[in-house]
């Protein structure tokens, strides 16, 4: 019998938001390998539009949530820590769902994979275990 440790749900949720991070990169890396992409980039276009200020500060934004929580998954109280994790697991679940469609195969098999662990985070969140009575 091998010998083996419960984790805290904590440890569990910041892990999920470090494998969503691996996730979001490598796919942003590979993107670069699709034809016509770096010129994109270096012509000041992102998939939103015209690579503004405005427009980066947004994307950064969005990509510095889920760095976040890798930390606040193990720091914030147990009610808002779980409040948290529900509601941005539920929008970058929607956020995946939205950015893989008409995308290449790679990116949708890493959106699937992402959306996988974002519904996981959920979970774990919903079914945080509550304390005893006292």
């Amino acid at each position: 019998m091998l010998d083996d440790i419960k984790l805290h749900v904590r440890f569990k949720l910041s892990a999920l938001w470090c494998s969503i991070m691996f996730c979001y990169i490598y796919g942003d890396y590979f993107e670069l390998y699709q034809p016509g992409k770096l010129q994109e980039m270096l012509s000041g276009r992102t998939a939103l539009g015209a690579a503004t200020q405005a427009a980066l500060i947004g994307m950064a934004a969005v990509m510095a949530v889920p760095s976040l929580m890798i930390f606040l998954s193990l720091i914030l109280p147990p009610a808002a820590n779980r409040w948290m994790n529900i509601v941005l697991g539920a929008v970058y679940s929607v956020i995946m769902v939205l950015a893989i469609q008409g995308s290449w195969h790679f990116y949708v098999f890493l959106g699937l994979v992402e959306i996988v662990l974002t519904l996981s985070i959920i979970w774990y969140a919903w079914t945080w275990p509550k304390q005893p009575a006292r």
